[in-house]
């Protein structure tokens, strides 16, 4: 027999991933098909099972929930659609910031403005960027995994990974070695971009790890740009150090 049950907490592939293997080991259970993108269980079982049972199986991850479905139809086909601006709002929000926080920082520089305003904001990238992937690092991690290329083979180094941008942001708020940080930068942000380029060009839908798990926002061109943005900034300052040096 099979039963349709809804599941709460589910944000990204992760989480399907994650609910599909806790629910597979409850006794009785014969196969589990999550769908994602209604928020459901399908549970094929030889006898009905207790739904406390299903419960129980979920308290290793106690942000998913699962339950029979409501019997109120309607409420259930009721899609809560987003604009643009509100699915991207808190990224668009970080840029200003550190963009406006950066600027002024650097404005009374007397000469390299250029030079010293990038070094600020990539600065504020990484502090900014860090900060939300620190507030759940196991759950930033499990997402990074599903698209990073690294992450997907090692994926201790989603867990390393906020606190490899915590450490830039020193550095680059320092101006420490920055021949060295910037081109260190320039691979840490290539491989994440491709990443995400894989994940876009295959229409894969994901969660975009950059905010960590605090915000549910999709893969798309703009985490493109962010990371190709802080590419070309890097190689830009490398650029810039070498005709000082000169």
């Amino acid at each position: 027999m099979k039963t349709t049950y809804k599941i709460t907490g589910m944000t990204c592939e992760a989480c399907k991933y994650k609910v599909q293997s806790l629910l597979q080991k409850s006794m009785g259970v014969e196969s589990v098909e999550v769908i994602l993108e209604t928020n459901e269980a399908i549970i094929e079982s030889l006898n009905p099972i207790n739904i406390a049972a299903l419960k129980n199986a979920l308290k290793e991850a106690p942000k998913y929930q699962i339950d029979l479905p409501s019997t109120n139809d309607n409420s259930l086909s009721i899609t809560e659609t987003k604009s643009w601006f509100e699915t991207y709002k808190p990224v668009l929000l970080i840029f200003f910031f550190v963009t406006a926080i950066s600027f002024l920082a650097a404005w009374q520089t007397q000469h390299h403005f250029a030079m010293t305003w990038m070094r600020y904001f990539m600065a504020g990238f990484f502090f900014a960027f860090s900060f939300f992937k620190l507030l759940d690092v196991k759950g930033f991690a499990e997402s990074y995994a599903m698209y990073d290329l690294i992450a997907k083979r090692i994926p201790f180094y989603g867990k390393v990974y906020p606190f490899i941008e915590l450490l830039l942001g020193f550095l680059f708020l320092l101006n420490w070695q920055p021949l060295w940080v910037n081109a260190f930068t320039i691979l840490l942000m290539s491989v994440s971009l491709t990443g995400v380029l894989q994940s876009v060009l295959n229409k894969t839908k994901i969660r975009c790890a950059c905010l960590g798990a605090v915000f549910n926002l999709p893969m798309s061109t703009v985490t493109i740009i962010e990371d190709g943005l802080m590419v070309v900034m890097a190689a830009w300052m490398i650029l810039m150090e070498l005709k000082l040096l000169a």
